[in-house]
C-alpha cells in the first residue's frame, strides 16, 4: 500500500495522532520513551485499550475511534495486531509494531514451553511471521534482533527498522560519583532469570571478596545464588526496590552489571539495565555481543565505559571486576567514557531521530514533524 497519499490535506499547522493501540494498559519502559519521542516530535497520542485483543477492529469501529495518521501497536502486544491491521487497512493508516520480543523464541527458547519442531510451535511461528509481514514496519532493539526477524521469522528488510531502547532520562540521569568507601562497590539488578545468568555473577562473587556485591531484585535463580555464595559478608542481596529508586541505587555503585547468559536471545538483546546504567554514567561490565555497536566492541573500557566478558563465564567476571579494583582511580574517566556511550549510541535524542526516520519511510514529510515540534 502507498502511504504518500495518507492525509495529503493535512497543514503543518495541525498536530499529527499516533493510535496507540494496546489492550494491556501497561506501561513499560520502552513504550514511554517511545511515546516522549512521539511527543517530542509534536505528535498527539490517542489511546486506545480495547476490551478484547480479537475484535477489536470492531470495537473500534463501533466507538467511533477518530482516524489517526499512524497506527501504532506496543511491545508484547502482537495479539493486538491482527485486529489492529484489519483496522489500519480498512481506513487506509499505516501500521507500526513494536514487538521487542518474538513470543516464538521467547516459548520455544527461553521458556522451553514448546518443542521447536512440534505443531504447535510450528502454528505459532507461523502466526507471529504473518502478524509482522502484515506490518508495515516491525521495530527491532537491536540489529541482531532486526536480523532475527528477518531470518527466522521471514520479515521483509524493507519493513525492519532498529529503535533502540534507550533509558527514561527524568529518572536515569548522571548521578554524582559514590561516596568513597575502603572496597570498590558491584551492584547487579533484575529477575534473576537464565538471560540475565545471575548464577554466573554469584559464582565470580565467591571469588573476590576484597569487592562488595549488591544483588537486587527476585526471580527464578535467587535462591541458587544465595546458595552460591552461601552467606558471604561481602554479597548483600536486597528485594526489589521501587523503579524509581534504581537510579540512586545506581550512583551509589562504582560499577554495574549486565547480563551472561548463554543463549541466543542473550545475544541478540541490550538489557534494560546497561542502558540505565550508562545514562547515569556508571561502568558496565557485561557479556560480549553483537547487539551493541561495532566501535564499542573493539574499545577499551576506559573509552567506552564498558568491559566485555565471554557469556555464562565467570572467571571473566572475576577478572574484569578486579581490573577495576585495580584501577580505582581511573573510575572517575570510565563514568564519564559511559556517559558518551549512551549519548552517542542509545539517548532520548538518538531514539527521536530513529523514530523519526521511521516516520519519513511511511508518511508524507509534511506529517512527520508538526508545526508544534518545529
Amino acid at each position: 500500500m502507498n502511504y504518500a497519499s495518507v492525509n495529503s490535506s493535512q497543514t503543518s499547522e495541525t498536530t499529527p495522532t499516533v493510535l496507540w493501540w494496546s489492550r494491556s494498559g501497561r506501561d513499560y519502559s520502552r513504550d514511554r520513551v517511545v511515546r516522549k519521542a512521539f511527543q517530542s516530535l509534536g505528535w498527539a497520542i490517542d489511546e486506545f485499550a480495547p476490551m478484547f485483543s480479537g475484535t477489536a477492529d470492531i470495537e473500534a469501529s463501533l466507538r467511533g475511534v477518530k482516524k489517526p495518521q499512524l497506527v501504532w501497536v506496543p511491545c508484547f502486544r502482537q495479539r493486538d495486531a491482527a485486529a489492529a491491521q484489519r483496522w489500519a487497512r480498512r481506513h487506509d493508516v499505516p501500521l507500526v509494531l513494536d514487538p521487542l520480543i518474538s513470543a516464538w523464541d521467547k516459548q520455544v527458547f527461553e521458556r522451553h514451553k514448546l518443542v521447536e519442531n512440534s505443531a504447535q510451535a510450528q502454528r505459532l511461528l507461523r502466526w507471529e511471521s504473518s502478524l509482522f509481514n502484515h506490518s508495515d514496519i516491525v521495530i527491532a532493539d537491536t540489529d541482531c534482533h532486526a536480523e532475527f526477524f528477518r531470518s527466522a521469522l521471514g520479515v521483509d528488510a524493507s519493513k525492519v527498522a532498529v529503535i533502540p531502547v534507550g533509558a527514561e532520562e527524568e529518572l536515569f540521569s548522571r548521578q554524582p560519583r559514590p561516596v568513597a568507601s575502603e572496597a570498590m562497590r558491584v551492584m547487579f539488578y533484575g529477575s534473576f532469570i537464565g538471560l540475565q545468568g545471575p548464577q554466573f555473577i554469584a559464582q565470580a562473587a565467591r571469588h573476590v571478596p576484597e569487592v562488595n556485591w549488591t544483588f537486587i531484585g527476585s526471580g527464578p535463580l535467587l535462591d541458587q545464588c544465595r546458595d552460591i555464595v552461601h552467606n558471604a559478608e561481602h554479597v548483600e542481596f536486597i528485594p526489589r526496590v521501587p523503579y524509581e529508586e534504581l537510579a540512586s541505587r545506581i550512583g551509589a555503585a562504582d560499577v554495574l552489571l549486565g547480563i551472561f547468559g548463554t543463549s541466543e536471545k542473550a545475544a541478540r538483546v541490550i538489557p534494560n539495565k546497561v542502558y540505565q546504567a550508562l545514562a547515569c554514567g556508571r561502568p558496565v561490565i557485561t557479556r560480549v555481543s553483537e547487539a551493541y555497536p561495532q566501535p564499542l566492541r573493539t574499545q577499551a573500557a576506559v573509552n567506552s565505559g564498558m568491559t566485555w566478558v565471554s557469556p555464562g563465564c565467570s572467571a571473566d567476571i572475576v577478572a574484569g571486576v578486579r581490573a577495576m579494583a585495580r584501577t580505582r582511580q581511573t573510575l572517575p574517566k570510565i563514568s564519564d567514557a559511559a556517559a558518551a556511550t549512551y549519548d552517542t549510541y542509545f539517548s532520548n535524542q538518538v531514539v527521536r531521530e530513529s523514530l523519526s526516520a521511521v516516520l519519513r519511510q511511511i508518511l508524507p514529510a509534511q506529517v512527520v514533524v508538526s508545526q508544534r515540534a518545529a
